[in-house]
């Protein structure tokens, strides 16, 4: 099998490289990649990159994801969000080859306090949904054989994240105020990527598992409730914060204002991925103990 990943160095693409590696051949591009163009922005030098490559599997892990610069720059997050990931799954229709791509819970309009099911209403409140949404749409209208993995709160040990955010305030400041409406689950970039390889090796037995699935960890939390976690573990574990325990104050999205609208509601129900996939999804806590893990031992 050979597999062209693309984004290889975002926190998913870094943590796929790692976990295509055993399926076959893998050939990983970023934007500035030097032999083939990973460049999102340059639709026909990415097309000439499917067709010279020919890969069996095309993984998607680029995205224009800075959700507020998004409003300012829409066309460029159209393209990187839209018009790329269409043509990634034309040129996998052409090449009979599979096409894995992620895509958001920033789809919804964030109502309500139920989990989100693949086939509910969508309706993005911003840029970065809007273009997010598109690119499904474009990849499922071409007609390629595809796996859709809809996600939230994504994270990873290697580059910036809420968690590390949080430990430098908390180490900085007497005390700190956090949203407590928006609810969700932290997804760990190497959680996606291990399941995203045992997808890859169930649809070439069960190809018609192709669809549009929900990937995120299990249970749910806050913004605040995971910075309350995170700031505790750190304490239990010996590192020095400055802030107190009951110094973290719980505060509404309008604390925050923001260029883009965020979703209060980022449940999203992973029953057909698990059933389809025959998979467990550990509690969001596991993986974020375990980056914990790995970032406090630096």
């Amino acid at each position: 099998m050979k597999i062209l990943l693309l984004g290889k160095n975002g926190q998913v693409g870094w943590e796929l490289q790692r976990s295509l590696a055993p399926l076959g051949e893998l050939v990983a591009l970023d934007h500035d990649s030097k032999e083939f163009s990973g460049d999102f922005t340059d639709l026909d030098g990415l097309a000439n990159t499917v067709r010279a490559v020919a890969p069996d599997v095309i993984v998607n892990a680029a995205a224009h994801t800075a959700v507020d610069k998004a409003e300012s720059e829409p066309e460029l997050a159209r393209t990187i969000n839209a018009l790329a990931p269409g043509v990634l799954a034309r040129e996998a229709r052409q090449a009979n080859a599979w096409l894995i791509h992620y895509s958001t819970d920033y789809v919804f309009d964030g109502n309500g306090d139920k989990p989100w099911l693949e086939n509910d209403p969508v309706a993005p409140l911003n840029v970065y949904g809007t273009t997010k949404l598109e690119g499904e749409r474009l990849i499922q209208q071409s007609g390629c054989r595809h796996l859709i993995f809809r996600t939230s709160w994504v994270y990873g040990a290697r580059g910036g994240n809420f968690a590390k955010t949080m430990l430098k305030l908390a180490r900085e400041r007497d005390s700190l105020s956090v949203i407590d409406d928006q609810i969700g689950a932290p997804a760990g970039a190497d959680l996606l990527a291990d399941i995203t390889a045992h997808a890859i090796r169930t649809v070439q037995l069960r190809p018609e598992l192709s669809g549009l699935y929900h990937l995120v960890a299990g249970g749910e939390t806050s913004w605040h409730g995971y910075a309350s976690f995170v700031i505790d573990y750190a304490r239990r574990n010996g590192v020095t914060l400055k802030v107190a325990p009951d110094a973290i104050k719980p505060v509404p999205t309008s604390a925050f204002p923001t260029p883009a609208r965020r979703p209060h509601n980022s449940r999203m129900d992973t029953t057909k991925l698990q059933q389809a996939f025959d998979l467990h999804l550990p509690a969001w806590q596991n993986g974020v103990t375990r980056m914990l893990t790995e970032i406090l031992e630096k």
